[in-house]
């Protein structure tokens, strides 16, 4: 496992970060505890989970287990906030509120005193940005976070928050997490240049596309119940004739590598410019063996081209970042930093 740092910051996290959607869900709590001893074993110390994972019980999961052994203080934690709960108007969102009491009802599941990335999981116009950025300046004056970031900010609205925060005197941004894999790469496009830019890290979420990546699904072969049916995910994004040439490509050079579809598909994320640490999310023991294993596949220039060649950079094959929310524009919503 190699280390880099998280953007400007002067901390350094694994090249792979551990992503907890499915702990507490579809991955038992029992099953949970496991897939984080064998992530801190193998030298993962960048953890990544969110309040609305599991109706919360994916961060009181992560809580449990870092609570242990006085482990906290070796795991770099990174938790998100805005979905929450549909019955309270108020209880989702950016708004000053939300973010503070999110924050805190966040830090009593994590069992900790401070949160070392704080992530707004995607960007809102409903709520002026300096409202946002007051209310996470404040909670780092007060030890409760370290940094702040975002999820799925497209370009414009990530040198907007840095200008805000500029212009008043407030913490910024240190890190973006986008919907990034080799079946979709509209990131390349702004926001991975941006983020380079301006020394964000960059920690992709999504760079399986779902377990479309993974090998189990082929052009003619459906998995009963898993999340890709009939050429669509659960999300109704939809494979085209083109990603299957491209898992096509991908299967062989990966038989030839003598490793599995997904530690390519990995690889292939860790390589690219201005990536810091892709964000895997195991749902079993056997998931997060095999995905930690992608740090010893090595890839050529040759590898690089081959794939390019199918997806160019910056195109895509399955349309996975716009159908994920990336795009939040109200032309006449009122965002005044006065």
């Amino acid at each position: 496992m190699k280390y880099q740092p998280l953007g400007r910051t002067g901390i350094k996290v694994s090249q792979l970060c551990l992503g907890t959607m499915m702990f507490g869900g579809k991955s038992d709590e029992t099953e949970s505890f496991r897939m984080i001893d064998h992530a801190i074993d193998n030298g993962v110390n960048f953890i990544d989970t969110a309040d609305v994972y599991a109706s919360n019980e994916s961060e009181r999961i992560v809580g449990k287990a870092l609570a242990s052994d006085n482990r906290r203080d070796n795991v770099i934690l990174a938790t998100k906030f805005n979905f929450a709960n549909p019955a309270d108007r108020n209880a989702r969102g950016l708004s000053r509120r939300h973010v503070i009491n999110a924050c805190d009802a966040s830090l009593k599941r994590l069992k900790t005193d401070w949160i070392d990335l704080y992530q707004m999981h995607r960007c809102s116009s409903a709520i002026p940005i300096d409202e946002t950025l007051r209310a996470l300046d404040d909670l780092v004056r007060a030890g409760k976070i370290r940094y702040i970031g975002g999820s799925m900010f497209p370009a414009w609205r990530i040198v907007e928050s840095l200008w805000v925060a500029k212009e008043l005197g407030l913490n910024r941004l240190i890190c973006e997490q986008p919907a990034y894999h080799l079946l979709d790469r509209t990131a390349e496009r702004e926001v991975i240049p941006a983020a380079q830019s301006f020394g964000l890290a960059v920690i992709p979420w999504g760079p399986l596309c779902g377990g479309l990546l993974s090998g189990k699904y082929t052009r003619d072969q459906q998995v009963q119940g898993a999340r890709w049916q009939d050429g669509k995910d659960n999300a109704n994004r939809r494979a085209t004739d083109q990603t299957w040439d491209v898992l096509d490509l991908l299967k062989k050079m990966a038989d030839d590598k003598g490793c599995s579809m997904s530690q390519l598909a990995l690889a292939w994320n860790m390589a690219q410019p201005g990536v810091t640490a892709p964000i895997i999310g195991p749902r079993t023991f056997e998931q997060i063996e095999d995905n930690l294993r992608a740090v010893d596949v090595e890839m050529s220039e040759e590898d690089f081209s081959r794939i390019d060649e199918l997806v160019p950079p910056k195109g895509y094959v399955v349309r996975y970042y716009d159908e994920a929310n990336a795009i939040d524009f109200r032309p006449h919503s009122h965002r005044s930093i006065v």
